[in-house]
């Protein structure tokens, strides 16, 4: 049974394989756009390398530089048949490159889907290396003289003020490690001698924040030292003043905004997907109607275009066996070049003797 059989007179090919030729065009610059998408989104996750720990995300851009760099060579290639379609005497030189070329524009086409599929189900790997990696960030923020981390304080002091957060999960990480640089501690002080003998580990914890987490929205001067000590400051509350400090954390504010790119670039893609397909499609159908045209005087002839020649039951069942032989034909070849030849001499035995 034909699969989605239609009727193609001559001014209908014509229209169809000029049509498409101009629609071949239009998905080639969206090809270049899917490329320039991935070459954005990797920038992106580069520029933020430092504070990630895993790049299971990177596969995303991947595989959207490669499909866009694909979707170009294919549709010029989709291009070039239609041209050629208006001429029946040089259309059949395409018949030997077109199954072939199906294939592998319906993987590339493919890839598409997995991509958008992809930068959805990458989510909780996203968090959890922005959860570890900014983690390592605050750890080694005082870690300017250390080579390999000298950047790192410039680098989460940009992304919290850049991103307007503070802390991986909020301000209160700070709490926990030691942000200042010994190099800047006065120990002949009581207070530092008495905070670093206090700790267990020998560190100096304070309840305070890097400049780079006040809130310039605040209305009055930022308090980043004694944060959650009322009587050091006049008027003070902590727990109301919500302005001070940026109370989202680096990791929710990161994860919020890359989701949020890749859903853009998610329905960017999903386009050019449909786009694609409708190339394919609109090809599959000039090629087989095309087909009625080959080796007839009269080229205004109706023809029958179609997607496929049998049902999709039987298109499989009939791709299968093709597999199928191809790999006998493929371990027999193997067989026979690991089979030792025989020695002719060595197997003829000397007559007996009468």
């Amino acid at each position: 049974m034909v699969l989605l059989k239609l009727k193609f007179p001559f001014q209908k090919r014509v229209r169809l394989a000029q049509g498409l030729w101009l629609l071949s065009w239009v998905a080639m610059f969206s090809g270049a756009i899917t490329f320039a998408m991935g070459v954005f989104l990797k920038t992106e996750l580069h520029r933020r390398s430092e504070v990630m720990h895993s790049m299971d995300i990177h596969i995303v851009p991947n595989l959207l530089m490669a499909v866009g760099l694909a979707s170009v060579g294919i549709n010029i290639f989709a291009g070039k048949v239609c041209q050629d379609s208006l001429d029946p005497s040089r259309f059949p030189r395409w018949k030997m490159f077109l199954p072939p070329f199906f294939c592998i524009s319906i993987f590339f086409t493919s890839l598409l889907l997995v991509a958008m599929i992809l930068s959805y189900a990458l989510q909780p790997s996203l968090d959890e290396s922005l959860k570890i990696g900014l983690k390592n960030g605050i750890r080694f923020y005082k870690d300017t003289d250390t080579p390999g981390r000298c950047f790192q304080k410039e680098t989460i002091d940009r992304l919290q003020m850049e991103f307007h957060c503070c802390g991986n999960t909020n301000y209160r990480d700070w709490f926990e490690v030691q942000w200042i640089s010994s190099r800047y501690l006065d120990f002949t002080s009581k207070e530092v001698k008495d905070r670093v003998k206090s700790n267990v580990d020998g560190r100096y914890l304070v309840d305070g924040v890097p400049f780079s987490c006040c809130n310039p929205a605040s209305p009055r001067p930022c308090i980043q030292y004694n944060i959650l000590d009322n009587s050091a400051h006049y008027n003070y509350e902590y727990q109301t003043e919500e302005l001070n400090l940026y109370s989202r954390g680096c990791r929710q504010a990161m994860v919020n905004y890359y989701m949020g790119l890749m859903s853009t670039i998610g329905l960017g893609v999903l386009s050019v997907f449909l786009l694609q397909m409708t190339v394919l499609v609109s090809l599959r159908y000039l090629q087989t109607s095309m087909a009625g045209v080959m080796g007839q005087e009269n080229v205004e002839i109706e023809t029958e275009g179609y997607i496929l020649e049998k049902g999709i039951k039987e298109t499989l069942l009939e791709m299968k066996e093709k597999a199928m032989k191809i790999l006998q034909f493929a371990q027999v070849a193997d067989a026979s070049a690991t089979t030792p030849s025989a020695d002719p001499e060595a197997g003829t035995s000397a007559p007996p003797a009468k």
